[in-house]
């Protein structure tokens, strides 16, 4: 099974990034590319809690990976004069870790929780009354004589961040103020991106090979700046140092990222669906069985954005590869309607 977090476009944060994704992050609004109907909300939201003396209403970010939920929610917590907190979901283990969290933050604090859908249940529920009253109960003894104390807490900001904002539960996403969701970044936003980036690194990119890099990094900053220090390190060894469109293609094409900026997993991914079912409907189970991956991988990493490119769809039988996939893979066209053709899995089909 492939590991999708070492992939050169994988939009999860990677080991050995994370010194880069501190140095080349915004500290303020006027320096964060992209996400305008995001951040013109939240300038006013913020402006206003301000006038008010009041903290920030808590705010959930949802959004694929690797789009900047974690650099905003920096700049919330800069642009309000206080301090971040920042921890994630599976860190929290037992209630008892969420407490020792909430006590320590100070009035007006974010505390910012990475993947907050995947928060056990128990830790949820004692959130439900901090986000709500800034108050938890804490039990002290056990049996009949066990007692409920209750617990004041400073007003702070809860910024909660998720990949997946169906698997949270009503009851946590009623409690959010502000809901902000995140999409993909165009060519030109990504070009200023690493523009920007490529002046903090000291590197020396000219407009067409930024323009080849945005291109292909999938619409998501962390890929297109992971791509910059690929490109950087060939130009220093193959080349002058200076970034050049030769430098940036030979690359690309030793990292196996064509013109669109598929891998080999999303090409085999189509070409699966075409070659062993004509092109689809397929259903994802069997899908995530042909390529040996997860379905919850596939559903997460891969097909948003073969979907933002036109080539994969999903319909109620199943996944249906598109035309622009066959003609992007070098095939011809098939005739028909394929969306008419028997499902692959003999059973409805799940989507």
């Amino acid at each position: 099974m492939a590991d999708y977090e070492e992939r050169v476009v994988g939009s999860r944060l990677q080991q050995d990034e994370e010194y880069l994704e501190r140095s080349v992050r915004p500290k303020r609004f006027a320096d964060y590319v992209g996400q305008s109907g995001v951040t013109d909300n939240l300038k006013i939201y913020i402006e206003a809690a301000k006038l008010r003396n009041e903290p920030l209403d808590h705010v959930l970010f949802y959004g694929p990976p690797g789009l900047g939920k974690t650099t905003l929610a920096n700049i919330i917590a800069n642009e309000m004069g206080v301090d971040i907190r920042i921890t994630s979901g599976p860190a929290i283990g037992r209630a008892g870790d969420l407490a020792a969290i909430l006590t320590n933050l100070n009035e007006g604090d974010v505390l910012f929780i990475d993947e907050i859908h995947r928060l056990n249940r128990s830790v949820e529920e004692v959130l439900y009354s901090a986000m709500e009253d800034f108050a938890i109960d804490i039990i002290t003894g056990k049996g009949p004589m066990a007692n409920s104390l209750r617990l004041g807490l400073p007003r702070f900001t809860l910024i909660g961040a998720t990949t997946r904002a169906g698997s949270l539960s009503a009851p946590l996403r009623d409690r959010f103020g502000i809901l902000a969701k995140f999409e993909l970044y165009t060519e030109e936003e990504l070009s200023r991106i690493l523009h920007r980036t490529a002046g903090i690194l000291d590197v020396n990119i000219d407009e067409e090979s930024t323009k080849l890099l945005a291109s292909r990094s999938r619409g998501t900053p962390r890929v297109a700046n992971r791509l910059l220090k690929r490109v950087r390190d060939f130009a220093m060894v193959k080349g002058d140092s200076n970034i050049k469109p030769t430098i940036v293609n030979e690359t690309l094409a030793s990292l196996g990222i064509d013109e669109k900026g598929l891998e080999d997993l999303d090409r085999k991914i189509l070409e699966m669906i075409i070659s062993k079912f004509r092109g689809g409907p397929v259903g994802i189970d069997t899908i995530a069985a042909s390529i040996g991956e997860e379905r919850v991988t596939i559903e997460d990493v891969y097909e948003p954005y073969l979907m933002q490119l036109g080539m994969l769809m999903r319909t109620p039988k199943g996944r249906v590869v598109t035309d622009d996939a066959y003609r992007h893979l070098g095939l011809a066209v098939p005739g028909g309607d394929r969306d008419s053709a028997p499902s692959a899995d003999g059973e409805q089909l799940r989507f």
